[in-house]
């Protein structure tokens, strides 16, 4: 992964746009610069590649670019020449920086010598929202550039901070509101309140409240990475206090979601976090009442809704407990240097139950491919056997860290997944244009680019790693960007949605760099 890579450059980056209020250039900061990015990402741009596929340029003007790291740039430089297809070239000179172009919607870097923190909101793309999952995941894979880049690194610890103070306020939230002292309009979404949220939250802040545990693990991931790669000058940049307060709301509310629906005695247990709402699909509002579908204790942590945004079926989501189980340890090491042993103490219990969970609970036996690992399980018996192309998923249980890709449940889970034996997986033989998972989230024959990439990022069959490469640079309907999914059965991919995904641009880009640097020559 790229995360655990060597950093390329020895250049310290130099922020542009990042000064106290700034904006990100669809705010228009310049009369060369359009409105919004979206209309830029639906328009090729020249010059094009001199491949087969002419990807466009798609990376806006540098004037309008909302945050520039020199760090990032000169990386960029070095691993795009070591491609020699120029149509893979292309798109990762396009999707490796998009996030730092196109998505810091706002960055304060704070002021130095004084207890005056920084802070960083980062929009998922095409919504004028920050989810705390792909906020994590669109500026993860360029934390080793923060090493040599001390505006890159003061961008990150903003985001943490940011992360940090929505937890704090609001944990059971999945997408938040810009702070007032930005500036920013906030985007709306009339339908965030639902018709019964509990507990309820304030508008101003949260901009949906469907409770996924995936959103905490993501808030411990970034943490803690950034933890290793910085100590040195995480308690400059840090605002350790609020930090204190988010982890242990939200390890307390983990080990609160263990609870079974019903006590020994069949009466119902409190339900620490309840959604209901009225939607013109089953997925959008949650089972019980707004309490999710009964359960019995596991060990495992119960959530309302996958990281695909759509409800669960069984409340206990395997591949997000196994996210959190990973990230609770690397919290608890953490929590033990900084001298919070209690509360240390009390994750690495959390994720030993999780894990016990998982093993005992969250298994089952295949008739075809034997003993794999469940989507989503109930405590009562009841398994789901798919895989949803958003992460964590099954897929990506070696990208997350909770097995090795050579573990045998893991492999034949893997089996199961990349065949019709899922009901998520799709593929055409016809066009060969795509072959992976996709989502409820966006419905039938509508593969994921994301799961496309994970399934080369857990993989080491170099001919599986090139057609994954290959098929994500034919996905993108001509315009050298990353979509959310694609239809497969349209005219060279181009019915998709999303044409602005920041989220997985960043994923395509972790698994091109990876390439470049353990398959020399490959591409």
């Amino acid at each position: 992964m790229l995360h655990s890579l060597a950093v390329i450059s020895t250049l310290l980056g130099v922020s542009s746009l990042a000064a106290a209020g700034s904006m990100a250039f669809f705010r228009n900061t310049g009369s060369s610069c359009p409105a919004h990015y979206t209309e830029w990402a639906t328009t090729p741009h020249a010059p094009f590649s001199t491949g087969p596929l002419r990807i466009p340029s798609m990376r806006p003007p540098p004037e309008c670019r909302s945050f520039t790291s020199a760090a990032v740039e000169k990386a960029l430089s070095r691993i795009s020449a070591q491609i020699t297809d120029p149509d893979v070239r292309q798109l990762l000179i396009n999707i490796m920086p998009n996030t730092l172009d196109t998505a810091i919607a706002w960055h304060y870097p704070g002021k130095k010598g004084k207890p005056d923190y920084p802070y960083t909101f980062v929009i998922t793309g095409d919504i004028n929202a920050q989810w705390t999952r792909d906020s994590t995941n669109q500026l993860l894979p360029l934390l080793p550039y923060a090493e040599t880049d001390a505006s890159l690194n003061t961008l990150i610890a903003g985001l943490v901070n940011m992360q940090a103070e929505q937890i704090a306020a609001y944990p059971f939230a999945n997408a938040y509101k810009p702070p007032a002292r930005s500036g920013l309009v906030p985007g709306e979404n009339g339908w965030a309140r639902g018709d019964s949220v509990h507990p309820p939250f304030d508008l101003r802040t949260v901009f949906e409240a469907k409770f996924e545990i995936d959103s905490l693990a993501a808030f411990f991931k970034l943490s803690t990475a950034f933890w290793r790669q910085q100590q040195q000058d995480a308690d400059s940049l840090l605002d350790m206090g609020v930090w204190r307060r988010a982890v242990t709301i939200a390890v307390e509310l983990l080990v609160q979601l263990q609870a079974p629906t019903f006590d020994s005695e069949q009466r119902l247990t409190d339900a620490t976090v309840r959604f209901v709402r009225t939607a013109n699909t089953p997925t959008e509002s949650s089972f019980g009442g707004g309490r999710g579908n009964p359960i019995r204790r596991t060990g495992m942590v119960r959530t309302l809704f996958r990281p695909s945004d759509d409800s669960v079926i069984f409340p206990f989501l395997v591949p997000a407990n196994a996210m959190l189980a990973v990230e609770l340890r690397a919290l608890a090491d953490m929590l033990d240097s900084t001298g919070d042993v209690t509360i240390a103490s009390r994750s690495r219990r959390l994720a030993e139950d999780i894990t016990r969970g998982i093993y005992e609970f969250g298994t089952a036996e295949h008739p075809k491919y034997g003993q794999v690992f469940a989507y989503e399980v109930d405590g009562y018996g009841s398994r789901l056997l798919m895989d949803d192309a958003n992460v964590p998923s099954l897929l990506a249980l070696p990208y997350l860290g909770f097995v090795n890709a050579t573990d045998p449940i893991y492999q034949n889970t893997r089996r199961m997944l990349l065949s019709p034996d899922n009901p998520w997986y799709f593929s055409n033989g016809t066009s060969g244009l795509l072959s992976g998972i996709g989502s409820p989230h966006t419905g039938f024959r509508k593969v994921w680019p994301m799961s496309v990439a994970i399934q080369a990022l857990t993989s080491d069959d170099q001919q599986e790693i090139v057609d994954a490469v290959r098929m994500l640079a034919a996905s993108t309907s001509g315009l050298g960007l990353m979509h959310e999914s694609v239809d497969i059965d349209s005219a060279n991919g181009n019915s998709f949605t999303r044409p602005w995904f920041a989220w997985c641009n960043g994923v395509v880009s972790e698994l091109i760099t990876r390439v470049v640097f353990e398959y020399p020559g490959l591409l």
